[in-house]
């Protein structure tokens, strides 16, 4: 058997994270088993389905490396084919007209309520009914009235679920529309969908869809139905706890490859492993393993995840992933250090991409204070003299590198009989306004030589005013 997954988000929002753990766990499954993953959008909702959705979700997807395998597959020009099949379930009694208006329905439930049934459809029109003026029907599939059906979930196991206990679903609306649950099972069926991999919420769909499917004569998918994704204060993950268009990662500087790592474990695990490559996660990830309770979003985790993710990149390719939030904070990256260089430079110190570009501020722009609490404990007039010595040092040294930088402060501090943190961050202070950065050498090289004889001379202009200051 050839496995074929399908994602089939609906265009009637963004990209969110619960639909993204959905998509990666199809995408992961197709990909061990050698098999296909295909994208369907279910944009049948007229009213709400847009086209800006559905370019979100195909630039989200495109963003995490998760394309389909296919061209995808759009419902809404499939009409012609659910028409087809409702006609054919109309003719040989598979399914029917129902006549019962809105407000009859509401009546009806009403009184199941108050008698404490189960609210469904009572099927007075399963028989045959007769059309009503001004009335124009609805089309429901005639589900199975006895039996059980056997739902094979390989997350949950074995679910039942009693036929007597379904109600005649809807598959047309009265303004002709196909509806999501009748549409689903004619793609699935078409497209040949070997494993469907679907939010819990769907469950209880299963056994509606199992009997059209039977009723188009094709057997059933595999399913797995995957636990919820809740918040840290579990309730159902919302846009008060982070961002909702999965495109806000990539805006905060969070590495696709990061995110994916961190929602795979979000129901999955492969012993104590936290950190996987997406080569990992394809050898390894196995549906059978996701547990059924739900997990909880931990945004810290996912930032100590892009942090590991930070550190392994190759250098050159983080550089090009840094490039972009450079540019966007307006830094002159001609006039200063090359992206990969900082990307290499920054990456111990820094959770996301964000994050590293302003923290790498003072390699591209002069600031106009120093940290008023670094200064005090660090510029003082005791290190007057080594300040200037290694300035002296590092206007003659024939290469601006890490090498012969950290050799000229060592230098310096030994004939000061000083070790090189008292030199060290004196230096860091005054070259980049604050108290922490990257090794020393390595920030002083990124920042130029130009830059840090300015800065230099600025500090130590501070130091002999406040020597002269008492």
């Amino acid at each position: 058997m050839t496995v074929r997954t399908r994602f089939a988000p609906s265009p009637t929002g963004v990209l969110h994270i619960g639909s993204v753990r959905t998509a990666l766990f199809c995408w992961l499954f197709a990909k061990r088993h050698d098999g296909q993953y295909v994208l369907r959008i279910e944009d049948t909702d007229r009213a709400r389905s847009t086209k800006e959705h559905v370019e979100a979700i195909l630039d989200g997807m495109a963003w995490l490396g998760i394309e389909s395998d296919e061209t995808p597959v759009y419902q809404s020009e499939r009409g012609d084919r659910y028409q087809s099949v409702i006609d054919s379930w109309l003719e040989t009694g598979k399914a029917y007209y129902c006549y019962c208006t809105i407000e009859e329905l509401a009546e009806r439930r009403e009184r199941q309520k108050l008698a404490g049934k189960n609210l469904r459809y009572d099927g007075r029109c399963r028989g045959g009914a007769a059309p009503r003026e001004g009335v124009s029907p609805v089309v429901r599939f005639k589900n199975p009235i006895d039996g059980e059906v056997l739902v094979q979930d390989d997350v949950r196991g074995q679910v039942v679920f009693q036929n007597a206990e379904l109600d005649d679903l809807i598959i047309a609306r009265s303004d002709g529309t196909p509806t999501y649950n009748f549409t689903v099972v004619v793609d699935d069926a078409d497209m040949k969908i070997s494993h469907v991999i679907r939010g819990d919420d769907h469950l209880n769909n299963a056994p509606r869809q199992m009997n059209m499917l039977a009723a188009l004569g094709v057997a059933p998918p595999r399913y797995a139905h995957l636990p919820m994704i809740l918040g840290t204060d579990g309730a159902k993950l919302s846009k008060r706890h982070g961002a909702v268009d999965v495109r806000d990662y990539r805006a905060l500087g969070y590495l696709p490859e990061a995110l994916l790592n961190y929602l795979v474990r979000l129901g999955w695990s492969h012993g104590d492993k936290e950190v996987f490559s997406i080569d990992e996660m394809i050898e390894l990830f196995d549906i059978a393993e996701v547990n059924q309770s739900a997990s909880a979003f931990n945004p810290e985790k996912l930032s100590w995840l892009n942090q590991q993710h930070i550190i392994a990149k190759p250098a050159t390719d983080l550089g090009a992933a840094l490039r972009p939030f450079l540019e966007g904070l307006g830094f002159d990256i001609e006039n200063g250090p090359a992206p990969t260089a900082v990307a290499d430079g920054f990456r111990e110190r820094a959770e996301t991409l964000l994050q590293m570009a302003e923290s790498c501020r003072y390699c591209y722009q002069d600031f106009k204070t120093i940290d008023e609490k670094a200064a005090k404990k660090n510029l003082r007039p005791v290190i007057l003299q080594p300040m200037l010595d290694v300035r002296s040092e590092f206007e003659t040294l024939s290469v601006w590198q890490c090498a012969g930088i950290a050799k000229a402060i060592e230098s310096v501090a030994a004939e000061h009989e000083i070790n090189m943190g008292k030199l060290g961050q004196p230096l860091r202070v005054a070259a980049t306004g604050g108290p922490v950065s990257p090794p020393i050498d390595i920030t002083l090289e990124l920042i130029g030589r130009n830059r840090v004889l300015r800065r230099l001379d600025h500090a130590i202009e501070l130091i002999r005013a406040r020597a002269a200051a008492g």
